[in-house]
């Protein structure tokens, strides 16, 4: 629940405020952010010679190599780089530490593939024993049509990788090659069967009959997350969290389990696999290393163990060491002891998030998918972040929602500005920009959380410039310029209070469950809305400018401008025509934005403007917009502390899933001019141990520059899971 991932606000427009980078219409050739040392250093020379022209001139200094950040773009998606600012400074213990939790979190890569769809190992391995053979074509091969499935294929493959599966990262839509079937049949035969991921006793034949429709069969296995009302959520999902379920079984199952009265509630099949026994009963397939993922999870926990042999605090190796318990019993209660340990070590330099986390991919929001991210504390960014979080009862006290729902003694916000060295999992090759854990509510009310911004994924993200969507998308010059000067100060901020205030802030009533409980398949979205309505109602508040963190009013109405604007139009650019929206951020950021505009009408707070065919949405009056955010977060704290299960359906079905066909064409139209993919993954850095004898002394670090290549050798290096789990 408490990711906060790239908007096209925050991306599509964002990436284009720097001074000094990189700018193209197009991104299909790789571009390069470009600093202004370069420049500096020689204009310094150039004064020194002018000013003692007969002193002996020392060689010039070299320039360093601008950073490549944009790689390649196929299909809707990006790939970028990141730096890791700060590594070479740390001390040998601390790079030693992030090596082995490095080698943790991609050890449990195969998790996810096999999480978001029983078939995706398979299909992944399929690929990726195919890919010599398909670049042999496409490279090697002078016939124009060969050329062009190859690439097809090329494209497909890279798709997976993106996706973790055959879904679409983020509709969760089935993506079908745009080869024929003829050409992967050819593929297959030119494959050493031996390379192939068959199953024993399986013939090429009949694995090639198999495989096909899983691949090329849009109607098989449509979508992995449903969240159409009015359909059984289980059965029309094709994620391998259930088999042979239904909603009405599952809903069941947990309505027995769970004690709503429980003040310190476990997270009911966060870590398993429901599925029906040989006599039919409902029994949890627990994810643990002597059950199943036991072959990536005893990699995941040989590597933390040995980080907390290392670690750099006593409160870090207790909470690694309870991770090693968790993975080795499966027990949730576990689970919840090692978040407490986990929030309560704040001393440490460096940290890791790795295990079953965010439950998006789960229609009924009970399982978690798997993920890690490895980082160390960004020291002068974090003073930005922790100034909002020390203040974070300040910001309680004063919010527009009932005081019954409030926190009376909000305690253990730790917020800061990470520099990530690695992700893995369900937060690879895409990323989020913030994160807030734990999602226990009763975790963050009793012991606190940990609210970070990922810094150097947003610089990366802010510097690789996208082109062309602020003037195509917004109304007037005043509204332009605003963006080009604060947006990107406003985004990080948004980020910030989303994270440290938002996920944090509020209470749920005594006897109400949690909001998976009782929102069920809507609580995600209407979770998402209400961190970011916090967010919203206190950017123009005199206390962030008091703080220091804020130096205009026009802060807040940049992101004002950039949210209704993202709410309302450009994140259409991610749909397909016809479809509806299901995604829990698009459904945040559709409801909010509509929400208000409708409520705004009749004082004209938001306007709708048509000029020369092309609609706009221009705010006229920013103080009532205000007010308005206040009011719904009012709303939406209401409906989570009560539990209000119809309240909630009826917001997000009302104004966050329809969409206006005749207007979502016009902006397809508009975006297609751009050249703009809408979505951004990362290649990562890789992490080398130097090593004196079996001892390491130091780690390098390296910046591969090549996503297929580094997909198939995490695919050698990182396989550790069957075919089928």
């Amino acid at each position: 629940m408490n990711h906060t991932r790239f908007s096209a606000a925050t991306f599509l427009l964002l990436t284009q405020l720097g001074s000094g980078c990189a700018s193209t219409s197009r991104t299909t050739t790789p571009t390069t952010a470009v600093t202004g040392a370069t420049t500096e250093v020689v204009g310094q020379l150039a004064a020194a010679a002018a000013q003692e022209e007969s002193a002996p001139v020392a060689p010039p200094v070299p320039a360093t190599p601008a950073f490549q950040l944009v790689m390649e773009q196929f299909a809707d998606l990006r790939i970028l780089r990141y730096q890791v600012p700060g590594f070479e400074e740390l001390e040998p213990r601390q790079k030693e530490l992030l090596y082995y939790l490095y080698e943790a979190a991609l050890s449990g890569r195969d998790i996810t593939y096999d999480q978001n769809y029983r078939h995706n190992l398979r299909v992944r391995r399929t690929v990726e024993a195919l890919w010599p053979a398909n670049e042999e074509r496409r490279t090697a091969s002078t016939n124009q049509q060969q050329i062009a499935q190859a690439e097809k294929f090329a494209t497909y493959a890279k798709r997976v990788w993106f996706s973790n599966g055959i879904h679409h990262h983020y509709s969760t839509r089935k993506f079908v090659p745009e080869c024929t079937p003829e050409y992967f049949r050819e593929l297959i035969f030119a494959t050493d069967a031996k390379k192939l991921p068959l199953e024993p006793g399986e013939s090429v034949t009949k694995f090639l009959a198999t495989l096909k429709p899983i691949l090329f069969d849009p109607n098989l296995a449509p979508k992995r997350v449903n969240q159409e009302a009015g359909k059984d959520l289980v059965k029309t999902s094709a994620t391998n969290y259930y088999e042979g379920m239904t909603q009405t079984e599952v809903e069941a199952f947990y309505r027995k389990k769970i004690n709503k009265k429980d003040s310190q509630p476990i997270s009911y099949g966060l870590n398993s696999k429901l599925v029906k026994d040989k006599q039919s009963r409902i029994v949890e397939r627990v994810w643990f290393t002597e059950g199943m993922y036991g072959g990536a999870l005893t990699k995941v926990v040989y590597w933390l163990n040995k980080a907390a042999a290392v670690a750099e605090t006593p409160e870090q190796e207790l909470a690694l060491r309870k991770l090693v318990e968790f993975y080795q019993i499966g027990d949730l209660k576990k689970w919840d002891e090692y978040n407490v340990a986990w929030v309560h070590d704040t001393k440490s330099r460096t940290d890791v998030v790795n295990g079953f986390i965010e439950v998006y991919g789960d229609p009924l929001g009970y399982r978690a998918a798997y993920e890690s991210v490895v980082s160390f504390k960004d020291l002068e960014a974090t003073k930005r972040i922790q100034a909002i979080g020390n203040e974070a009862q300040w910001f309680e006290d004063h919010s527009p929602i009932l005081a019954q729902h409030r926190k009376q003694n909000v305690v253990g916000i730790t917020a800061k500005v990470i520099t990530v060295v690695v992700e893995a999992g369900a937060t690879a090759p895409k990323t989020p920009i913030g994160i807030n854990l734990p999602n226990a509510t009763w975790i963050r009310k009793e012991h606190g959380s940990k609210s970070v911004q990922l810094g150097n994924i947003v610089e990366a993200s802010n510097a690789a410039e996208a082109g062309g969507m602020l003037d195509e998308f917004a109304l007037d010059e005043a509204e332009k310029q605003r963006a080009r000067t604060y947006a990107e100060l406003a985004a990080k901020l948004h980020t910030d209070m989303h994270e440290v205030i938002g996920h944090a802030s509020g209470q749920i009533n005594k006897g109400v469950g949690t909001p998976k409980e009782t929102l069920k398949s809507y609580a995600s979205a209407l979770e998402e809305a209400r961190a970011d309505l916090v967010a919203l109602y206190y950017l123009p508040d005199p206390k962030l400018m008091q703080l220091g963190v804020v130096p205009s009013p026009d802060v807040a109405k940049a992101e004002y401008d950039s949210y209704i604007r993202n709410g309302l139009l450009t994140q259409l650019v991610r749909l397909q025509l016809g479809e509806t929206v299901e995604e829990a951020h698009l459904r945040n950021r559709q409801m909010v934005a509509r929400w208000v505009f409708e409520k705004g009408r009749k004082e004209n707070v938001i306007e709708k403007v048509t000029r020369e065919g092309n609609t706009y949405f221009r705010i006229n009056d920013y103080e009532k917009l205000r007010g308005l955010f206040g009011q719904l977060l009012r709303e939406l704290q209401r409906i989570t502390s009560e539990g209000d299960y119809a309240a909630g359906k009826a917001l997000i079905e009302t104004y966050g899933v329809k969409v206006d066909p005749v207007l979502h064409k016009e902006v397809l139209a508009r975006y297609q001019k751009l050249h703009i993919a809408p979505y951004v993954g990362f290649i990562q850095p890789r992490l080398v141990p130097i090593k004196q004898g079996d001892k390491i002394v130091d780690v390098k670090l390296e910046y591969p520059t090549n996503f297929a290549e580094q997909m198939l050798e995490y695919g050698r290096q990182y396989r550790l899971l069957p075919n089928y789990n």
